[in-house]
């Protein structure tokens, strides 16, 4: 059975080994223009050098209202594709693969300055404002949006691309019973995610893998089940998803119990369901840290990769460390080989 450090074929992508960096917001823009800046190329290539195959980068937005902050990534305009293409070259430079997750925050953004939108006029908590309730013609604009920012990661030289269709976001918005009051044809929870799906295929290189992070469950009273993932993922498979990245939550204040979040891969099962039930690649997250952990989810072929955020946060070698703990040589370049 392969293992974490073992290499994954995906379309046309060869990722060197399944170990994934999960895409974490670092709110650093401090132009407010969507460029990633120096701390960016700085966060991004440190972990490139310690030896991730996968770079997913954080949270670009494709409309600057869909910004959670007006400290976030965008690729909503041609001006800042050089700003991502320097980091992205860098990166592969140093044999890393890098995707960029395209998203717009919907109800969720926070900032004064931004205006949230969302398919129903539900604000988040009371802490947040009413969000503008989208027409048929907004929601169109919107699907266009999330392609051209496809168009532009492509331009930028990403090796992939990842819809963000969780954590409470646009696209879980439509999907969520909790959040989709609409008496339009967008009441269908997957019609907005499904065009999404293919207009954003349709403007990637056919050899580009698509990939999307699902919420598999919802902590919240009514909300969707994993069985209802599972077959909307057989949906979104076949229109063009080619791996699935699976989290939880993020629809409603709150969320799993602290104890369950404590707990090693907890999230590891939901991936595994959609593993099992709709035959297609997944990247499993949540906690998991320890590199024998991880390892033993892809030798269980419960999951193809695994997605590091926190313990990546620590520790920008923290591949490397994994590869140590696993009883291999280092994989740092060779000008750390004296530190072994």
């Amino acid at each position: 059975m392969p293992g974490l450090l073992d290499a994954m074929k995906l379309r046309g992508l060869t990722i060197k080994n399944r170990i994934m960096m999960s895409p974490m917001c670092q709110y650093s823009v401090e132009g407010r223009d969507g460029k990633p800046e120096e701390w960016h190329y700085i966060h991004y290539v440190s972990r490139a050098v310690g030896g991730t195959g996968l770079i997913m980068m954080e949270m670009t937005d494709v409309h600057p209202d869909g910004r959670i902050t007006d400290l976030d990534l965008g690729l909503w305009s041609d001006e800042q594709i050089p700003a991502f293409q320097r980091i992205i070259q860098a990166c592969q430079g140093y044999g890393a693969k890098v995707g960029i997750q395209l998203a717009h925050a919907g109800r969720k953004a926070e900032s004064d300055s931004l205006s949230p939108v969302a398919p129903s006029a539900i604000p988040f908590s009371d802490r947040f404002r009413v969000p503008h309730e989208l027409d048929v013609t907004e929601i169109k604009a919107l699907v266009k949006d999330f392609a051209k920012a496809a168009e532009r990661a492509v331009k930028a030289g990403a090796d992939t691309v990842e819809i963000h269709g969780a954590h409470g976001y646009l696209i879980h918005q439509f999907i969520s019973r909790v959040t989709n009051h609409r008496t339009d044809e967008y009441r269908e929870p997957n019609r907005f995610a499904s065009e999404v799906i293919r207009m954003v295929r349709a403007h990637i290189p056919e050899e580009m893998p698509l990939i999307m992070r699902l919420s598999a469950i919802e902590y919240v009273e009514g909300g969707y089940d994993l069985e209802e993932t599972i077959d909307r993922a057989r949906l979104f498979r076949e229109m063009g998803v080619d791996m699935f990245d699976l989290s939880s939550g993020g629809e409603a204040p709150g969320g799993p119990a602290p104890v369950r979040v404590a707990s090693a891969g907890y999230q590891v099962p939901f991936a595994e369901a959609v593993r099992m039930a709709v035959d297609i690649p997944v990247i499993a997250v949540g906690h998991l840290d320890d590199p024998h952990v991880a390892d033993m989810v892809v030798q269980n072929e419960s999951a193809d990769m695994v997605a590091i955020g926190r313990g990546m946060l620590r520790n920008p070698y923290w591949a490397n460390e994994a590869v140590r703990t696993l009883g291999h040589d280092s994989i740092l370049p060779q000008q750390y080989d004296r530190a072994f």
